[in-house]
């Protein structure tokens, strides 16, 4: 544990200045991913040089926010977010500890970057491990992610609570309890861990099969995740939808968003309206006209 805590405070500042550079995009994809549109679409066409209606980009909606509230409006919640960031590097490797989990893989991960014939038990080992800090770094930081994501939301209805991270704290525990800081939890749990799962099974079969030399097992890894994150994004998106849901927000009540009993309701809307990818594009965005709402 020690050596994994030490890895960690190592890897903070660099993942601390890229958290900061990159707030604004993050900003504007929470807003998107939540359905909020300030502005209209326009008449183009797609890549294939069909008609289409195309909404603005990252840039232009960052554009806008920073119209609307100056240049430091740009980074509405980034002190949450950092906190979680925090939280989840100093407190992950605690959590586990505490809960009696004493797996040999957690300080000794099995090397499977190598030029030998991959073991499915080393796999196995490496996407348990995986799985647990996942986990663990899920359940210490999410509160934090809850707050990120009202303080930005906020500038949907310019609400005075959310304006401060103290504020923003306060108030999700006055509308919903200590379960307010949870709300979405399950959709970004199960997406993270579905991804860790895809991406040690299909890792062990492609290196196996078609990947052969230590070199380019490098890049195995970081390739097949990036592909399994696109297919649990949606989850994400459904993560980010419940984290305000039924808040004192605008953003998260009628008519700006349904009010979703259960997270799976939420996803059932969001595919029926083909809104589940919403802001996993961020340069070609083309609009998609919803269904009627859910009531």
């Amino acid at each position: 544990m020690d050596e994994i805590e030490k890895e960690k405070i190592s890897a903070l500042p660099s993942q601390l200045l890229v958290t900061t550079i990159c707030h604004p995009m993050e900003y504007a994809k929470v807003l998107i991913q939540l359905g909020y549109e300030p502005l209209p679409p326009r008449r183009s066409t797609t890549l294939f040089g069909r008609p289409a209606m195309i909404l603005p980009n990252v840039f232009q909606y960052i554009k806008h926010i920073k119209k609307s509230d100056g240049f430091f409006g740009c980074y509405r919640g980034l002190s949450a977010r950092i906190l979680g960031l925090v939280a989840s590097s100093q407190l992950s490797s605690k959590v586990i500890y505490v809960c009696g989990i004493d797996l040999p893989e957690m300080n000794d991960p099995p090397n499977i970057v190598n030029d030998d014939e991959p073991k499915f038990e080393d796999y196995y080992k490496l996407a348990r491990r995986d799985m647990i800090m996942h986990s663990a770094s899920v359940v210490v930081s999410y509160p934090f992610h809850v707050v990120t994501v009202r303080m930005m939301a906020s500038f949907v209805g310019k609400e005075e609570d959310y304006s401060s991270l103290i504020g923003a704290i306060v108030s999700i525990y006055r509308d919903d309890g200590i379960l307010g800081f949870f709300h979405g939890i399950v959709p970004k749990l199960l997406g993270d861990l579905v991804c860790v799962t895809i991406t040690g099974v299909l890792a062990y079969y492609v290196n196996k099969y078609l990947v052969k030399t230590k070199d380019l097992r490098y890049y195995t890894v970081p390739l097949l995740t990036f592909i399994t994150s696109t297919i649990t994004y949606p989850l994400m998106v459904v993560s980010t939808c419940m984290a305000v849901v039924g808040s004192s927000l605008k953003a998260g009540n009628p008519p700006a968003m349904p009010k979703y009993p259960s997270w799976q309701a939420c996803w059932k809307d969001l595919v029926r309206n083909k809104q589940h990818k919403r802001g996993s594009s961020l340069i070609f965005r083309y609009y998609i006209a919803p269904i009627a709402a859910m009531q």
